[in-house]
Formats: structure tokens, sequence, C-alpha cells
């Protein structure tokens, strides 16, 4: 069957003792059942987390068996496109806090080959949450007292795609050399470093493993890169179960966009790489020309706790690292606690001036 045949698919798992839907349990590695308690463990997997050729299937993604297709829904307010809830037929953007209607849709992708699981549970990210809002310098008060009380938290797999590539890469520059020269100032010399610069050029070799790309715009990537590092070795061949009771947001930027991104994150070390090859004490790099090869990818996903909360109608977003409890977010600032602050430091430095005019 072709992948524009297949149907579309959601992630619900029933319960081998009642029946009832059953959700992962973070940390615990089974399905467990909120109905009747039971514990179903994962099936073992065999399957190895394999790096695929990004040529290949880049020529064809449209025939590969490795796209799916799965049901989704897209935020008209901040356009994250993310699997649905079959049980709900309204509900709350985990991106933005937007009320959406979960109309009907399905959306193509690249399978996800791997992933890790959730780790932090969903107290435990909570508890990160309200001690974050609670260390917040200068944020109003009742956006305190909502992230307090109104902590909906979702769990989220957020697609990434990561990168292997051997790269070469010619290039041109200029060695500096410093040499010294003794400067005579009438009665009295000194010594100055001057700096001899010379043309070079070469060709050097970098191999980069697991180039991490954010796959989604969907959430601030500089809070995302902020979440890292990630335990990378504790990968897990992708298995359906554990998407129970949590999301998985459709990857936006593509396979081909991803490795442009990847890209420039390999051109600081290339660089590097180069400056160690031209040597002497100053380098300049003029040119270079890079080939890749051997290039491989793998489509995986990230658990992140989410709370998407909107304050006068502006989303802000908090996001836990699920397998480390690194926290970032955004924030809004009370500009009158800040001016009040400052005209206190004001009156403290104009008390301290008047005082001390009074003892001179």
């Amino acid at each position: 069957m072709t992948a524009a045949h297949r149907e579309p698919i959601h992630h619900q798992f029933p319960c081998g003792q009642c029946g009832a839907t059953l959700e992962f349990e973070p940390g615990a590695g089974v399905l467990a059942c909120q109905h009747c308690g039971f514990a179903n463990p994962l099936p073992d997997s065999d399957e190895e987390i394999e790096e695929l050729d990004f040529h290949e299937r880049l020529a064809s993604l449209e025939q590969d068996e490795d796209v799916e297709e799965v049901l989704t829904v897209t935020c008209d307010s901040c356009g994250a496109t993310f699997e649905r809830d079959m049980m709900l037929a309204s509900e709350a953007c985990p991106f933005c806090d937007t009320a959406i209607v979960a109309a009907g849709g399905s959306h193509k992708q690249i399978k996800p080959r791997s992933l890790l699981p959730f780790k932090v549970e969903r107290e435990g990210a909570r508890n990160l949450f309200r001690e974050w809002v609670s260390k917040l310098w200068f944020a109003p008060n009742d956006f305190k007292q909502r992230a307090r009380l109104d902590t909906t938290l979702a769990g989220m797999y957020v697609p990434h795609w990561t990168y292997d590539a051997a790269a070469t890469t010619e290039y041109t520059g200029q060695r500096g050399t410093y040499y010294y020269v003794t400067v005579s100032h009438g009665k009295t010399t000194s010594t100055q470093r001057r700096t001899a610069w010379a043309p070079v050029r070469g060709l050097v070799n970098n191999s980069f493993d697991d180039i991490l790309v954010l796959a989604s715009h969907s959430l601030p990537a500089k809070y995302m890169e902020k979440l890292e590092p990630w335990d990378l070795p504790e990968l897990v061949p992708f298995q359906s179960q554990y998407l129970g009771g949590f999301r998985a947001e459709s990857y936006q930027i593509g396979l081909e966009e991803g490795f442009t991104q990847a890209r420039k994150q390999m051109d600081g070390p290339i660089r590097n790489t180069i400056r160690r090859d031209i040597g002497g004490n100053e380098q300049m790099v003029q040119s270079m020309h890079t080939e890749f090869a051997s290039i491989t990818f793998k489509h995986i996903l990230l658990p992140v706790w989410i709370s998407a909360y909107r304050f006068k109608n502006k989303p802000f977003r908090f996001l836990v690292n699920a397998r480390t409890g690194e926290v970032q977010g955004e924030r809004p600032w009370s500009w009158i606690k800040i001016a009040l602050a400052a005209g206190g430091v004001a009156t403290i430095l104009a008390s301290a001036a008047a005082a001390f005019m009074l003892t001179q």
C-alpha cells in the first residue's frame, strides 16, 4: 500500500483488562490504565535506531514506506499542527492557549524512528513551574496569581531532526606571525609587536554526529535550545505506545530545510578546524567551500511539558525538559514595579548624597 492510500492513524490504546484508554506512565515504562489501575507493559522492540540516507529519502518521500498519515489539528493563531485528541470536540492549543475546534484533517509526514520517553511526571513539572514563577522579579501580581492557580500542562513530543555528515572544506586565508621590533623614542626605546601576514590555502575534514535541529516553529527556538542537553544516547526505537496520554507535534521544518539549519551549526566547528590548520599566531579565513558526504538523518521526538497561558491577550510559554527537569519560559514584566523600584533606588541615592553633603 502506497503512502497516498494509507489510512490516517491516531495513537490510542485499550487496556487489556477493562478496555479503557491507556496512558504512558513517565519513569515507569508501562501503559497505565486510569480506570482500573492495571499496568500494561510495553512490548519489547528489537528494532534498531537506524540512520537513514539523506539523499535517497529526499528523492522518494512520497512513495516511501517510511511516510505515514496522521490525524491532525492546526491552530489558526500560532500555526502549530499536532495530533488530534479523538475524545475532544474542542480544546485549547497547548502552544498558545487559543481555543480551537478539532476539525477533521490529516497530515502526511516522515515517520519518527526514535524518541526519548517522558521521565518527569506531570506533578513534578507543575511544581517546577510554580517554583519558576515564584522567583520571577518584577512580574505582574495578577499574572503570578493566575500562573499558580491555573497550571495546565500538556505533555508534547516535539519533532527534531538529527544529522550526521562528513565535511570536506577547501579554504583560503591568511596566517599571521608575530615579530618584534625596537622603536626609538628619543633617549628611550621600546619593543613593539608586529604581525606578518602570509597567504595560505588548504583542505580540512570534519565529521559530525547527531547535529540536533528543532523541526517546529511553534515554540521559541531560544528556549528550546536552553532545554539542552538531551540524553540522545538513551533514544529508544519508536513505538506508538509511548504516545499514550501525550500528543505529538508534526514537523513544520522539512528534511531539506532542516539540513540547511544543521549546516549553520556545522559552520563554527569547520572554521575552528581551518584556524588550527592555518596555524601561526593569528588567522583570517577569507573563503571556504564545503562538500558534504555520507549524510544521514533521524526524525526523533523529544518530550516537553508545555504550559501556555495568555496574559493581556498575549501568549506566554513555559517549557520543561521532561527528561532532566530543566525549566525555560517567557514572562511578562510589570513596568509599574520596575518604575517603583527605580524610584526607590533614586530616593536612596539622593538621601545618601544629601547625608554626605551635610558631613562636609
